[in-house]
């Protein structure tokens, strides 16, 4: 995961300031391709919100037959709804994300049993909460026939939720956030180096060659999406709700609360909803960004 070092140099390769740009720099590349299938997988977890199975309209089924349905409801410019809120989100989450853990590496964390996990779960609370987004509210907003959740409506920005629900609106849902991203996160860097290593080991691809990087960052997305599932339904759910004029969720009290709902209303299936479109779009965004992110730092090393 790292670029090679020389004595004196940062474990990684390249300092924690780096990262935080490099980070950031790569998650916002991977998302403007990935954006149109987090639409869709935000339009599949909100279908048949509380409702149990075969109850309620579908006007979504499948990620293909989704992608046609937003594009004859809202154009081609609807796959990339929410996707200036997503390049900030991204942009935050992941330089913040990268910057942690290669503090981790400088800290000697992933050299303890167990402690690349930790390191990828500790940098991924600290980026969820940071980056805590507004993206999901406008890729849920559209026409009322095909509607699905809360329709929040708002125009542009952050800016309308700041002055419909105040600072703490920004941050609502965040307690579902935190550990899908802590989750997701851990999951992904661990897996990545690991996966990454033992190609190489195995000689299956050279030392630090982009075909050992794409390996391991596919291998990543499969263990993102199993693992991060459940709690990107949960973390969408509260999010996306309506809330009271306190601020208080009118659907659920909290990150517990939509997980014994939806699991009690929906079936346990239903904190899989849309898994297809979260590996489709977690399994390139994972590999783009990671390929983005090591290869931006084997530049900023030799460079030096």
């Amino acid at each position: 995961i790292a670029a090679p070092s020389s004595p004196g140099s940062p474990a990684g390769g390249v300092p924690p300031a780096a990262d935080l740009v490099l980070g950031a720099a790569a998650g916002c590349m991977a998302c403007v391709l990935t954006n149109p299938l987090e639409v869709v997988k935000t339009r599949l977890q909100l279908q048949g919100e509380l409702r149990a199975p075969g109850t309620y309209p579908r006007p979504y089924r499948g990620v293909l037959r989704a992608v046609g349905a937003v594009c004859r409801a809202d154009g081609l410019r609807g796959l990339q709804k929410g996707l200036a809120a997503g390049l900030l989100y991204q942009g935050l989450m992941n330089g913040v994300r990268f910057y942690c853990y290669s503090c981790a590496l400088d800290a000697g964390w992933t050299g303890w049993t167990g402690g690349t996990v930790v390191a990828g779960a500790v940098a991924g609370a600290v980026g969820a909460f940071v980056g805590s987004p507004v993206k999901t509210h406008l890729q849920a907003q559209t026409l009322s026939a095909m509607a699905v959740g809360h329709q929040h409506n708002h125009e542009v920005s952050g800016a309308d939720i700041y002055r419909q629900h105040g600072v703490a609106g920004l941050w609502r849902g965040v307690s579902g956030a935190v550990p899908r991203v802590a989750v997701g996160s851990a999951a992904q860097l661990a897996t990545f180096a690991s996966a990454k290593d033992w190609v190489c080991q195995h000689q299956w691809f050279g030392e630090g060659s982009w075909a050992a990087v794409l390996a391991g960052g596919m291998v990543s997305g499969v263990a993102v999406a199993v693992t991060m599932t459940p709690f990107d339904v949960v973390s969408t759910r509260l999010y996306n709700q309506p809330v009271e004029a306190d601020g208080t969720g009118k659907l659920y009290r909290g990150f517990l609360d939509c997980f014994a709902q939806i699991s009690s209303k929906e079936g346990l299936l239903g904190l899989y909803k849309g898994i297809g479109a979260v590996y489709l779009r977690l399994g390139p965004h994972t590999v783009l960004s990671l390929f983005f992110w090591d290869e931006l730092r084997r530049m900023v090393f030799y460079s030096q």
